[in-house]
């Protein structure tokens, strides 16, 4: 079977270095490849606007604000998301977003993409892409 998630664009949003390099490094060795990292709110918004994305991985808390209007942005686009957590509890209506709780291994976030490429390329009938026109 052929890597579902090679040449991904996954759009990463982390604000803890450590734990941002540490995800950049599962996904690159997942194939996929990185776009970001965004470390608020305003940074993520623009890279979507800027970058073509195919999945998304989301740090619910990021300093001082949450990445909730991300994954509404994200959502209105069709762009599967993945909210990485160190917390139980998600707002909702976020609450039903898929979902990683920190600390997370690369078989589980592989495992997790996978899902989520699937369901998109199953639901789109071709590669889920999202390019913002001129």
């Amino acid at each position: 079977m052929n890597n579902i998630l090679q040449d991904a664009r996954v759009l990463l949003v982390e604000d803890e270095m450590l734990i941002c390099l540490d995800i950049e490094f599962m996904l690159q060795e997942l194939g996929c490849k990185v776009v970001g990292p965004a470390a608020t709110v305003s940074k993520a918004l623009a890279l979507i606007e800027m970058e073509q994305i195919d999945l998304a991985v989301l740090d619910v808390n990021l300093g001082h604000e949450k990445s909730y209007p991300i994954v509404d942005r994200l959502t209105l686009l069709d762009i599967p998301l993945l909210l990485s957590t160190g917390y139980a509890e998600i707002d909702a209506p976020y609450d039903d977003c898929p979902r990683l709780q920190k600390p997370f291994s690369r078989t589980q976030l592989r495992d997790r993409l996978i899902r989520l490429r699937a369901v998109a390329l199953d639901e789109n009938g071709a590669k889920h892409d999202h390019q913002v026109s001129p």
